[in-house]
């Protein structure tokens, strides 16, 4: 896989080096987020979450980073993704974790929104829509609609979710890592099909150059501060729909702001479950997901997909 620079600015927390948000990604994984039951910890969950936030940033308070990516004024979107339900959909636990986080550094409640495309997709995955301003809403696009403006870039042209365009100033996109029976694999860079009014137009040719070109969208690039990629337990075959004879606990949280850096890595690590259990590499199962390659190329330029120069941290 060759690499290519990516057009992703640099953080800086005060009293810390500066780390380029290009090249870093960090996966921190361990067993104790579970009960003997293979239950999640939420303290646990929480632990680790600011574990690989501390790596990232190279600092022992993950509190002062938190407070450095978003400020009181933010209104926060945590992008999360229901389709296949309770499941296999981004988990209650690294949600409560973030949103602990963000009231932490100073963010209100009602400042922060947890959103997928319907709210018929939460409920399956088992959040419970609430609208009140008063406190964290949970509510899919349906409850405010698409933008008026069409959004166009490279082959593709879509409305974009009101929560993204109107509603908030931040986002943290929390996929899942799992299998795709059309395009490969789904994680960072796909899970914002959720955010279009039109995904099933683009889903042709392993979803390339379709799911590079939304991700270049403004609302999206400009907005997205954090990825938190929610690889507690993933899939490596069968996916979109929850297939349980095909997901495992790799109990992970992974982290980083290049969403190519974090999709090259899940790749590998499908691949890599995929070979252990005998399955045929996604390239000769004729879904080998080109759309992140695309994505890196000079034209799209939003990451790096060459693993040799991400600067990976396993915690």
């Amino acid at each position: 896989m060759a690499g290519s620079a990516a057009c992703l600015p640099t953080m800086h927390i005060s009293g810390e080096k500066t780390i380029s948000s290009a090249s870093r990604i960090v996966n921190a994984r361990h067993e104790n987020v579970r009960n003997a039951q293979g239950s999640l910890n939420s303290d646990a969950v929480y632990s680790l979450l600011n574990r690989a936030m501390e790596n990232f940033f190279e600092t022992s308070s993950a509190q002062r980073i938190w407070g450095r990516l978003f400020k009181p004024a933010d209104t926060v979107g945590i992008k999360i993704n229901c389709l296949a339900g309770k499941g296999i959909s981004t988990s209650h636990e690294v949600v409560d974790a973030i949103i602990e986080n963000l009231l932490e550094c100073g963010i209100s409640k009602d400042r922060i929104i947890v959103w997928d495309r319907a709210n018929v997709d939460l409920e399956k995955a088992g959040y419970h829509v609430k609208t009140s301003t008063r406190n964290v809403r949970y509510f899919g696009t349906d409850h405010v609609g698409y933008s008026r403006r069409l959004y166009e870039s490279g082959q593709i042209g879509s409305f974009l979710s009101n929560i993204l365009v109107k509603e908030c100033t931040a986002i943290i996109n929390v996929p899942i890592l799992k299998d795709h029976g059309i395009v490969g694999i789904t994680n960072a860079l796909k899970n914002f099909f959720g955010a279009i009014h039109n995904p099933n137009k683009y889903h042709s040719h392993l979803g390339d150059p379709y799911i590079a070109d939304v991700n270049v969208l403004s609302e999206i690039r400009n907005k997205t501060r954090l990825t938190v990629c929610d690889a507690l337990t993933c899939q490596y075959e069968g996916g979109p729909p929850f297939m349980p004879q095909w997901t495992w606990h790799y109990n992970g949280i992974i982290v980083g702001r290049d969403m190519v850096a974090l999709d090259t890595l899940g790749w590998k690590i499908i691949e890599d479950k995929r070979k252990e259990n005998g399955l045929a590499s996604l390239k000769e199962a004729g879904r080998e997901p080109t759309y992140i390659h695309t994505a890196a190329d000079p034209l799209h330029s939003l990451g790096i997909h060459d693993l040799s120069k991400i600067d990976l941290i396993s915690v």
